[in-house]
């Protein structure tokens, strides 16, 4: 954090608790793209230490009217008996907008959630719990937070889709069924949490002790809310649907505990694919920011190759595939030859030695170990797609041609034009075939995970 901003700060807390205020441990926290969020303490003129959190807007990408509904919704929530932070104070006088809250104990990493033996005993009761939560955000007033946006979600999800004019065979074949078996819309709309998933809840060992990050708070339907929370995504590898943690009957069964209402199965399932493809979207989005050059960061190049994720999980909701074992071809490779006249190690020896640098780098940084791990697995990528991508090709080629489409494009805007048949096994063969080759490059062992 800049030491301008660390002065702001401690002039605005010493005018909020009336005396001097001192601010020790400052701390980037890694992860989340959209906004920079720091760790800190503050110690009040009374020696009381207060934990906070401070997120800001990029100064790039400011946002005040989200981050001011961000704050109605957190303090609304509160009242509503959902388990959050405390709200100390928001607003754009540090110079960026921002938003400060108490900092909670506990766990948002989701692979420690999902793997470390100290959460063992609170993993199975977390589905009907997180059910009992999303009960209590949909009874927030609609009121109480105003300037909440209500939009159409699945034209608005077509709207982000097609404004990069990337069409993708396996998505089409999503907002086709979407489109198909939409269900009625619910009406008065709810409060939607909107990003309500394992890595934005805090855990400790007794249970959900907070929810977080209520930037994409809107007006729609709950059932938006729990079926984005069984995206497979969230799951980490898990085979439960409820972000990893258990099944969607005890999720269901928690909810209507205080809802006192049940969504149907279907209404589940239809959100749960309009989340996968929401996903598939979002990656898409922020690849876009390294593609068109305005952010050269590796995450958001790596995010690019996240893509075929999502669609190899569409393909999965809509029965067209099953978890498959794809062979990674770096496993166990050591070949060290150079192409002539070049000496050796050659290329891929040289990559793999980054690959396995950028592994163990920075073990001191959270963030720039983050962010290392993420370069490491855009090295592997390179590698695959250099190895594998000649053959892929013109496999994928043939696939077309019998089809008599010339590339995916075209069989994208067919599937979406009604020109081919979505069910014809030939075509959701080509679309499969293609995601998988997609997969083999971008992360073989995705293909292979559990599902629930």
């Amino acid at each position: 954090m800049s030491e301008p901003l660390q002065e702001e700060l401690r002039a605005r807390l010493a005018e909020l608790w009336g005396g001097p205020v001192s601010l020790e441990g400052w701390r980037r926290l890694s992860g989340g793209a959209s906004r920079d969020t720091f760790s800190l303490d503050a110690t009040a003129a009374d020696g009381v230490s207060h934990p906070l959190i401070l997120r800001c807007d990029p100064p790039a990408r400011p946002s005040p009217e989200v981050m001011a509904r961000e704050a109605a919704a957190l303090a609304a929530a509160a009242e509503a008996g959902v388990p959050v932070p405390r709200l100390v104070d928001h607003g754009t006088g540090l110079g960026p907008a921002y938003l400060l809250m108490e900092r909670v104990d506990g766990e948002t990493i989701p692979r420690r959630l999902l793997r470390d033996e100290r959460f063992a005993a609170v993993r199975p009761k977390l589905a009907r719990e997180l059910g009992r939560v999303l009960a209590r955000v949909h009874t927030i007033p609609v009121e109480s937070v105003p300037g909440l946006p209500e939009v159409d979600p699945l034209h608005q999800l077509t709207d982000l889709y097609a404004q990069f004019d990337d069409p993708r065979p396996a998505l089409e074949l999503g907002f086709r069924w979407l489109a198909d078996h939409r269900p009625p819309t619910v009406r008065p709309a709810r409060v939607v949490h909107g990003d309500f998933r394992n890595g934005n809840l805090m855990i400790d060992e007794t249970g959900v002790r907070a929810v977080l990050d209520w930037e994409l708070a809107h007006l729609g339907d709950p059932v938006e809310d729990l079926g984005w929370l069984c995206v497979k995504a969230w799951r980490f590898g898990s085979a439960e649907p409820v972000g990893g943690f258990g099944p969607r009957e005890e999720l269901l069964a928690g909810y209507a505990e205080i809802a006192g209402a049940r969504p149907s199965e279907d209404e589940l399932h239809w959100w749960e694919l309009y989340g996968t493809l929401r996903w598939a979207v979002l990656c898409r989005m922020q690849a876009e920011r390294f593609l068109s050059g305005a952010e050269q960061a590796v995450e958001y190049a790596v995010l690019g190759r996240k893509v075929c994720e999502q669609e190899y999980d569409v393909l999965l909701a809509l029965g067209v595939t099953a978890p498959a074992a794809v062979p990674d071809v770096l496993a166990a490779r050591s070949d060290t030859a150079a192409a002539p006249p070049h000496d050796r190690p050659g290329a891929d020896a040289l990559l793999r030695s980054v690959q396995d640098f950028l592994t163990e780098a920075a073990a001191g940084d959270p963030r720039l170990r983050y962010l290392s791990r993420v370069a490491a697995g855009a090295v592997a990528v390179a590698r695959r797609e250099a190895l594998l991508a000649p053959a892929q090709a013109e496999a994928h080629a043939g696939r077309l041609a019998a089809l008599g489409r010339a590339d995916d494009r075209d069989l994208a805007q067919a599937i979406r034009d009604g020109a081919v048949d979505p069910d014809d096994p030939m075509v959701l063969d080509a679309v499969r075939r293609g995601v998988l080759d997609k997969l083999a490059v971008a992360n073989p062992a995705y293909a292979g995970q559990a599902v629930g």
